[in-house]
C-alpha cells in the first residue's frame, strides 16, 4: 500500500457560495437588534456582526489597523464590516500575515468540532501530556485571531469565520496543513448502512438501526482513549506500521482490489475508510488518538531565537560601517560619472543588457550581482534614469548634481532611505519571471511589495541583539519564517530541506546590501542604523565584552517595545515620510564624525604615480581624474600619469604651465623630475600638427614632419596627399585622422574652421527632470490614527442607523425602502422637524444609488429638508423629491 499522490492544496476551491457564507456569518437580524445587536447582556454572540458590535472603539480600530483592506471603502455599518471581513480575499490575506503559532491555533480550531471550547483547542495544541509553553502562548494567539475577526465567540464557543474554516479545515478531498483527514461522519456520508453495521461488528460495537447512530457509535469509539487503545492492542503489528505511515499525513493511501491482510484488518475495523474504489483515508478521530491528541507534529508557541555568531566592540562595528558607507558613496559616484558621457543603451523591452551589466561590473571591480545592486540603488534614489531620446540611453538625472553638492552624511542617508522604502529588488536580476524571461537590471518586473517590510524587520531583529553582535543567518531566517510562515498545505516530510521562499531570499539579500551600504559592520548593526530605526544607540565606551542592557541578554525595554510594535504591524517599523526624514537627519549627524574628511592634497612619487591617502575634495578629484588614470582603489587611491592622460588634460584646454602649477599646489611632496619632463615632452609635441575639416587636412609649419608622415607606411590607409608645403589632405573624417596619427605616435590637435584649437573634453549628459520610481505597495497602506478614528465614528453612526427599530411602514416589504406618497412624506418630515424626533427614510441619490438613512429633521423649506443624518453623523440637506418614503422609529434615536 502506498501513500499516494496527494493534492497539494489545503483548501477547497472558491465557489459561488464563498461570499454567501461570509454574509451568512456576518448577518445580524436588524428586526430584533437592540443596543448591542439584539442579544442579552452577557450572552454569547450569535454572529460575527454581533461580536463586532460588542467591541469598543479601540477594538474596532485595532481590527481596521490589522486588516487595512477592510477600509477600502469605509463600511456603512458593522454588518457590512463583518461581511467584508469574511470574504475570501480578505481572509486569505489575514491568514498569510499570521505568525506560525497563531496560524497553528486557527488550524486547531478548524479541526475541532464547531463550536470549540478553549480547553479543546489547548488539548489539540498541547496534546495529552500538555505543554506549558503552549498554555502560556495560547491566550495571545486567540487574542490576535479575535482582534482580526478570524475567530469570534466566547471561550466556551469559539468559531472560525466560515471562509477561514473552508481554507483551513480538512475535507474529504483535501487534507489540511495539520496532515489530518476528514472526520468519520464526513468520510462515511455516502457509505451503505450495511457496510457501517459490518464495521461496528468488527470493532466490537452493538449494531444500530440507522446510519446516524452507527456513525455516532464509531466516532465515540475513536474518541474514547481506553476503548481505542484496547482495539489497537488487537491489531496485527503490520497494521500498526501502516498506521504509522499515515498518522502525520498525508492520511490517504492507495489500495489494490485485494489488499494485504494488515490493510484488510484496518479497513474492516473502520480505521481506514474508503474515499474511492482505490483510496482509503485515516479518519481524523483515529489519527488524533495515535498522535496523542496533537493536531500538529511540532507546535511552535515560542519564536526561534536569533543566535549570535560573533560579537565585536561597537567602535569596531561603527568604524567598519563608516568605511563601507564611504565606499558606497564613492561607488555610486564612480558609476554615474562613467555613465554621464554616454551611458548604456536601453533595451527595447526596457532595462540594461547583460553585456552592459558585465562591462559596468568590470569598471566598478565588483561582481555582476553587486553591480546590479548599485545600479538599482541609484535608480531608486532618483539619480539615474533613461534620457528619453530617440537613441534612448541611461544617464544621471539633474538630481545627481544636487546630490553631489550635499555633505557626505546627507548623501549617505539619501541612499539608505531610498533603499529602505524601495520595492525594486536587485537580487532578482538575472533570474526569470513566470514566463521564463530573464529579469534585467533597470527593467520591469523587479518590484516586490514585501521588500521594504522584510528589510525593516531584518534590521529590527539585528537591533534586538546585543550591541556589536552579528547574527547566525540561518537563525535569523528561521525567525522570519516563524513570524510569516510560508503556506505549506500539506506537511513536509521529516528532515526535508526548506525551499527558500521569496521573503527568505529578500532577507538574505538585505544582510548583504546592509553591509554594502554601511548600515552594518562585520554583520552587526551600527549606531547610525540604530538611530535610523529609532533603536537606542550604543553607549560611548562599552567594555570589549559588553552585554546588552537587559536581564539575561534581553534587549532594552524600549527596543523590545519597538519589536512588539513591528510584529503587530506585520514586521514594518512604521515611519511616515516626515518621521523618516527626521530620523535620517539624526543618523547623518551620528555617522558624520566617522566618515573621513576629504583631502586637498596628494603624494607625488618618482614612478609617475600619485597617491591619495584618503577621499579627495571634489574639484581636486575631478581635475586629477583628467590628468591621470586610476590604477588602484581602496583606502588609498593610486593615480598613474601617462602620455595619454597628460594629452587628455591638454585636449581639455589646460596648458603645461597650468599642469605644473596644479601639481605643485596640491602635492605634499616635491614634483618629481620625471613627471615634469613627461608633461613638457607631451606639451611640446601637442598641437604641432593641426587637423581640421576638408574632408580632413593636416597642417604643420614643419614640412619635413609632413614628409615623414607621407613616407610612413602606416599612413597609407588615410590616403593623404600634399596640397601645400605645410598642408596635407586626407580622404578620412577628422576624428579618424586624429586617431590614426595618434596611433602612429604623433600628438595632433584638432582645430575649428576658424583655426582655433578645439577643446575635446566630453560634456556631462543629463536626463530631463525625472521622478524616482514609486514603490509598489504590498496591499493597502497602514491607516493613521486620524483615519481610524473617523472610520470608526462613521461605522458606529451607520450601525446605529441600520439597527434602529422602526415602526412598520405601509406598503413596504420587509428590508425594502419605505414607500409613501409625496404628501405623506412632507407631512411626516414637517412633524418630525417640529417635535425634534428622528425618522427613517429611503433616499436615492443623483447617481441612482438607493440607501436607508435615519435623520432628525431641523428645517423643511424650498423643497429641501435639512437634517442631522445619524448614518453619516453630520448635518445634510436632502431634496424631498429624492426621498422614496418615510417611517417613524419605534423609539427615539
Amino acid at each position: 500500500m502506498g501513500t499516494g499522490e496527494l493534492d497539494r492544496e489545503a483548501h477547497v476551491p472558491a465557489g459561488p457560495s464563498a461570499e454567501t457564507s461570509a454574509r451568512t456569518d456576518a448577518h445580524a437580524s436588524a428586526s430584533t437588534a437592540e443596543g448591542t445587536g439584539g442579544r442579552a447582556a452577557g450572552a454569547s454572540p450569535r454572529t460575527l456582526a454581533e461580536a463586532l458590535r460588542s467591541r469598543g472603539d479601540e477594538g474596532l480600530a485595532a481590527l481596521l489597523r490589522a486588516r487595512p483592506d477592510l477600509l477600502s471603502p469605509v463600511p456603512n455599518d458593522l454588518t457590512q464590516l463583518a461581511t467584508r471581513a469574511g470574504t475570501r480575499a480578505s481572509v486569505v490575506r489575514a491568514l498569510e500575515r499570521l505568525d506560525r503559532f497563531t496560524l497553528q491555533t486557527a488550524q486547531a480550531v478548524a479541526v475541532a468540532v464547531e463550536p470549540a471550547s478553549y480547553g479543546t483547542v489547548l488539548a489539540l495544541l498541547g496534546g495529552d501530556d500538555g505543554d506549558p509553553a503552549v498554555e502560556a502562548a495560547l491566550p495571545r494567539a486567540l487574542g490576535v485571531l479575535r482582534e482580526q475577526a478570524l475567530i469570534w465567540g466566547d471561550d466556551d464557543r469559539l468559531r472560525l469565520v466560515r471562509t477561514a474554516r473552508e481554507l483551513l479545515a480538512p475535507s474529504p478531498q483535501h487534507p489540511s496543513a495539520t496532515g489530518l483527514g476528514p472526520t468519520v461522519a464526513e468520510t462515511t456520508s455516502g457509505m451503505s448502512p450495511g457496510r457501517l453495521q459490518e464495521i461496528l461488528g468488527a470493532a466490537g460495537l452493538t449494531s444500530t438501526h440507522d446510519p446516524v447512530s452507527a456513525v455516532a457509535a464509531l466516532t465515540a469509539l475513536f474518541t474514547d482513549r481506553e476503548r481505542m487503545t484496547a482495539l489497537l492492542d488487537t491489531a496485527p503489528p503490520d497494521a500498526l506500521a501502516v498506521l504509522d505511515r499515515l498518522v502525520w499525513g498525508p492520511p490517504y493511501g492507495e489500495v489494490t482490489a485485494d489488499p494485504a491482510p494488515p490493510v484488510r484488518w484496518l479497513r474492516d475495523h473502520g480505521l481506514l475508510l474508503p474515499t474511492s474504489l482505490r483510496t482509503v483515508v485515516l479518519p481524523r478521530e483515529a489519527a488524533l488518538h495515535l498522535r496523542g491528541g496533537r493536531a500538529h507534529r511540532e507546535t511552535e508557541p515560542v519564536p526561534p531565537e536569533v543566535r549570535v555568531a560573533a560579537e565585536y566592540r561597537p567602535q569596531v562595528v561603527d568604524s567598519t560601517a563608516a568605511g563601507q558607507a564611504h565606499t558606497a558613496l564613492a561607488t555610486v559616484e564612480e558609476l554615474l560619472k562613467g555613465w554621464q558621457t554616454g551611458g548604456p543603451a536601453v533595451l527595447r523591452a526596457g532595462g540594461l543588457s547583460v553585456r552592459d551589466l558585465k562591462r559596468t561590473a568590470a569598471a566598478l571591480n565588483v561582481s555582476e550581482e553587486i553591480a546590479a545592486f548599485w545600479i538599482e540603488l541609484a535608480y531608486a534614489a532618483g539619480l539615474l534614469a533613461s534620457d528619453g531620446e530617440a537613441d534612448e540611453r541611461f544617464a544621471p538625472t539633474p538630481a545627481y548634481d544636487e546630490w553631489l553638492d550635499l555633505p557626505a552624511p546627507a548623501r549617505w542617508t539619501a541612499l539608505v532611505t531610498a533603499w529602505l522604502t524601495a520595492t525594486r529588488t536587485a537580487g532578482l536580476v538575472g533570474g526569470q519571471d513566470t514566463k521564463g524571461r530573464t529579469l534585467a537590471a533597470l527593467g520591469p518586473d523587479l518590484d516586490r511589495g514585501a521588500a521594504p517590510e522584510v528589510r525593516h524587520r531584518v534590521l529590527t531583529l539585528l537591533a534586538d541583539l546585543p550591541w556589536g553582535a552579528a547574527p547566525v543567518q540561518d537563525s535569523l531566517l528561521a525567525r522570519l519564517r516563524w513570524e510569516r510562515p510560508v503556506r505549506t498545505p500539506s506537511p513536509a516530510a521529516p528532515g526535508a530541506p526548506d525551499t527558500p521562499d521569496l521573503r527568505s531570499r529578500i532577507a538574505a539579500w538585505t544582510l548583504t546590501e546592509a553591509e554594502l551600504l554601511g548600515l552594518t559592520g562585520r554583520g552587526a548593526l551600527c549606531t547610525a542604523a540604530r538611530t535610523l530605526l529609532a533603536a537606542p544607540p550604543a553607549p560611548p565606551t562599552p567594555p570589549a565584552s559588553a552585554e546588552p542592557a537587559g536581564p539575561s541578554g534581553s534587549p532594552p525595554q524600549s527596543l523590545a517595545a519597538s519589536t512588539a510594535a513591528a510584529s503587530a504591524t506585520g514586521g514594518v517599523v512604521p515611519h511616515s515620510p516626515a518621521e523618516l526624514a527626521a530620523r535620517a537627519a539624526l543618523a547623518a549627524a551620528v555617522i558624520a564624525p566617522m566618515l573621513p574628511e576629504p583631502l586637498d592634497h596628494v603624494l607625488l612619487q618618482a614612478d609617475l604615480t600619485a597617491v591619495a591617502p584618503g577621499p579627495l575634495e571634489r574639484p581636486l578629484a575631478e581635475a586629477l581624474g583628467v590628468l591621470a588614470d586610476v590604477e588602484s582603489k581602496g583606502g588609498a587611491t593610486v593615480y598613474r600619469f601617462t602620455p595619454g592622460s597628460v594629452r587628455r588634460a591638454l585636449d581639455a584646454g589646460q596648458a603645461a604651465t597650468d599642469l605644473h602649477a596644479f601639481l605643485a599646489r596640491h602635492s605634499r611632496t616635491p614634483v618629481p623630475q620625471p613627471l615634469s619632463y613627461l608633461i613638457d615632452d607631451v606639451a611640446r609635441k601637442h598641437g604641432h600638427l593641426r587637423i581640421g575639416a576638408a574632408s580632413a587636412y593636416v597642417r604643420c609649419d614643419d614640412d619635413a614632419l609632413l614628409d615623414e608622415i607621407l613616407a610612413d607606411r602606416r599612413s597609407h590607409g588615410l590616403r593623404m596627399r600634399r596640397l601645400a608645403p605645410t598642408v596635407l589632405a586626407a580622404q578620412a573624417d577628422p576624428a579618424t585622422l586624429l586617431d590614426g596619427l595618434r596611433a602612429m605616435g604623433y600628438a595632433p590637435a584638432a582645430e575649428s574652421a576658424e583655426g582655433d584649437v578645439l577643446i575635446t573634453r566630453a560634456d556631462a549628459h543629463r536626463t530631463p527632470h525625472r521622478t524616482p520610481p514609486v514603490p509598489v505597495p504590498d496591499g493597502p497602506p497602514l491607516p493613521d490614527d486620524t483615519l481610524l478614528g473617523a472610520a470608526v465614528k462613521a461605522i458606529r453612526a451607520g450601525d446605529k442607523a441600520a439597527t434602529a427599530v422602526r415602526k412598520p411602514a405601509p406598503h413596504t416589504a420587509e428590508g425594502a425602502l419605505p414607500r409613501t406618497t409625496p404628501a405623506e412624506t412632507l407631512a411626516t418630515v414637517q412633524a418630525a422637524a417640529l417635535t425634534g424626533s428622528a425618522i427613517w427614510i429611503g433616499y436615492v441619490n443623483a447617481d441612482g444609488a438607493a440607501s436607508q438613512r435615519v435623520i432628525a429633521p431641523i428645517r423643511v423649506e424650498g423643497g429641501f429638508v435639512t437634517a442631522y443624518d445619524h448614518t453619516a453623523d453630520e448635518v445634510r440637506t436632502y431634496p424631498l423629491h429624492r426621498i422614496t418614503g418615510v417611517a417613524e422609529l419605534a423609539e427615539p434615536t
